[in-house]
């Protein structure tokens, strides 16, 4: 199986951006609990989530990390985009039935490096839940 590479280094440009949306869905964070083995109950049991500060149940916080892999590795730069390094901040809970926008902008190209640093936000309702920076490795363009 053959896929079409994403960008290469020579296509980004400082402030070219690419968002996703997703609708945090319980199979979603069930799933997320048996992969990673993170069965923290404040993530799958509303009872035990109703005696937190939270109130319900919400999204694991690497959740939101997943999202932004996500986009860096199918849009921007998409296939081919090596992740290398990323800081994350945690600043609201994602629950469920969230729509979550997650957003990456390109604040740096390293065109000697061939690094491309992008801040990493996630949205709900407009307000920040996530942030943080990415750098990744990008493939220059094959020579003709």
């Amino acid at each position: 199986m053959s896929q079409a590479h994403g960008l290469y280094l020579e296509d980004l440009e400082i402030g070219q951006s690419a968002s996703v949306f997703k609708t945090v869905s319980d199979q979603d964070i069930r799933l997320f609990a048996e992969i990673t083995g993170d069965t923290n109950p404040v993530h799958l049991d509303e009872e035990f989530a109703a005696h937190t500060q939270f109130k319900t149940r919400i999204a694991h916080g690497m959740f939101s990390a997943g999202l932004i892999s996500a986009v860096l590795g199918t849009h921007l730069p998409g296939p081919g985009a090596v992740y290398l390094d990323q800081s994350l901040k945690f600043r609201l809970p994602i629950h469920l039935g969230d729509e979550v926008e997650t957003r990456v902008t390109v604040t740096d190209i390293n065109l000697r490096r061939g690094r491309v640093t992008l801040s990493t936000e996630c949205f709900v309702a407009g307000k920040r839940v996530t942030q943080g920076e990415a750098l990744v490795m990008v493939d220059k363009k094959p020579a003709a």
